[in-house]
């Protein structure tokens, strides 16, 4: 059985704020799992993702199913985010006016393998290269042991797709950034090594 399509809508500017409160939900429950394991919390949401409602220039794509958020990717000028984000361009001497950030991008997992990967990807890349002045685009992923004893058995890391989309992997580019992670009783600090791609 065919599964309907799913609609993809891009928002920017003040219409990014109605879409929050989703956009929390669905990274709570996305990054529950491996290799996240983020025991989600409400004032860090609101907290991160105010940088992207303040922002004229950021953001939010996202997949509907019947009027339903199932999925949302997020964007913003990396000069417009925190300052852990820029320092490991500046340590590089890369100008950070020059590059995009995407944030993440989550799906419930009934809607993957839909091509919804890719989608997301396109329309940060088009909004990226329609405001101009940007020459990368970028985003950071959580490091794992590849032994990490918390890997199910059957997780495919994305990897693979993101080279297919000639991101390159920054070794030594990383930040870190503090969550409660699942079975923490406090938030620690997580290494995330940035990926790039030339948007030129």
């Amino acid at each position: 059985m065919t599964m309907p399509a799913l609609a993809v809508t891009t928002v920017s500017g003040n219409d990014i704020a109605p879409w929050l409160a989703d956009v929390a939900r669905l990274r709570i429950a996305v990054f529950r799992d491996f290799p996240y394991l983020y025991d989600g919390e409400e004032t860090y949401e609101q907290r991160y993702l105010a940088t992207y409602a303040t922002c004229p220039r950021a953001v939010f794509v996202l997949a509907f199913d019947r009027g339903r958020v199932v999925g949302a990717s997020t964007g913003i000028p990396l000069r417009d985010d925190g300052d852990a984000f820029q320092a490991p361009f500046r340590a590089r001497g890369i100008d950070v006016d020059r590059v995009f950030y995407f944030g993440e991008s989550v799906l419930l997992p009934g809607y993957r393998g839909r091509g919804i990967g890719h989608r997301f990807f396109d329309e940060r890349e088009a909004h990226a290269r329609r405001l101009g002045g940007f020459d990368l685009a970028a985003f950071a992923a959580v490091d794992r042991d590849p032994d990490d004893p918390r890997r199910p058995p059957d997780h495919r890391g994305n990897e693979t797709f993101w080279h297919k989309r000639d991101y390159v992997r920054q070794p030594g580019m990383t930040m870190r950034l503090a969550w409660k992670e699942l079975g923490e009783p406090d938030e620690t600090e997580k290494p995330l090594t940035f990926w790039l791609r030339p948007l030129r």
